[in-house]
């Protein structure tokens, strides 16, 4: 009987662990919503997922992002090249702070 209640005592703790952190109410809050849509999606658990926001991006949006990231990584590459063209063409007409303070 006290395995019983230790096990009861543990449920207890977890649900009020749930409900104290929000879950229960987000979890009530999609399946009401769910309920009351008029047009029932064919798909229960994928409208559960993007109503709470686990639902991934869309494919069409990946490989935009994919593409955007290529396109900002080149840039990033050229950006990088030509400061360090432009730190070395200074260098000809500039001593370094270094030498400065040896002088």
């Amino acid at each position: 009987m006290a395995h019983y209640r230790a096990s009861e005592s543990k449920r207890e703790q977890f649900r009020r662990y749930l409900e104290k952190s929000g879950v229960v109410d987000t979890i009530t809050n999609v399946l009401v919503a769910l309920y009351e849509d008029p047009d029932k999606p064919n798909n229960a658990l994928e409208f559960i997922k993007l109503h709470l926001g686990a639902a991934g991006p869309e494919p069409t949006d990946i490989e935009a992002l994919r593409m955007e990231l290529a396109d900002l990584q080149e840039k990033c590459n050229l950006l990088l090249e030509e400061n360090k063209e432009l730190r070395n063409r200074l260098m000809q007409y500039e001593p370094s702070p270094d030498e400065g303070a040896a002088e």
